[in-house]
């Protein structure tokens, strides 16, 4: 599995947008691998939080509460954490084989293709930022939970949030995507070549 080109620093005779962009890009660079990250620990502490809980139910039969609705919440949670990064690596599934075919042959054709699929790729990401805003806001606003009163409660607003800053962070992955097959060479490096 190949990695993403590697960005050229800023200062390496670019100027204007186009030195600008190369900056945009380590920033975006650095944004997506810092939520991979926090995604990673999120990870972590759900296999801490699911063994302790067997653990209680085993040697004192006493289960922790809420594991299920936590489960339930931070599954996503780490979903659109690692989702930019998962991008930007490559690592999404696709299909691209008839994209490669032309973009060997018809460098132009290829590149106007790539930029169109990560751009639909932005635009599917802005879908789900539009349809993911207001329920975010309704939730934050009335303070609504999972859980049972009394029991166990979590606020969702928290877990509609990283929905909201993942699906924004991925749009701007794609957008960055489609700019380098836009202006090869010159916007932050080469197309992306990302496996199939």
């Amino acid at each position: 599995m190949s990695e993403s080109p590697p960005v050229p620093p800023a200062g390496d005779g670019e100027t204007g947008v186009f030195a600008s962009s190369v900056g945009a890009d380590t920033v975006l660079r650095w944004a997506l691998s810092g939520l991979n990250a926090v995604g990673t620990l999120v990870i972590f502490g759900l296999m801490a939080m699911i063994n302790w809980d067997v653990w209680q139910r085993e040697i004192v039969d006493k289960p922790i509460h809420g594991v299920p609705e936590m489960i339930e919440l931070l599954i996503v949670a780490i979903v659109f954490l690692q989702l930019g990064d998962a991008t930007r690596s490559g690592r999404l599934t696709r299909s691209d084989g008839l994209f490669q075919f032309v973009l060997a042959r018809r460098p132009r054709i290829g590149r106007a293709m790539g930029a169109a699929f990560d751009l639909l790729g932005a635009v599917f990401m802005g879908l789900i930022v539009y349809g993911t805003w207001p329920i975010f806001i309704e939730a934050y606003e009335k303070d609504l939970y999972t859980g049972n009163i009394g029991v166990f409660t979590a606020p969702t607003w928290p877990v509609k949030a990283i929905i909201v800053v993942g699906s924004v962070m991925v749009m701007a992955q794609f957008v960055a995507f489609a700019w380098r097959y836009i202006l090869p060479g010159r916007a932050g490096g080469e197309p992306p070549n990302r496996p199939a």
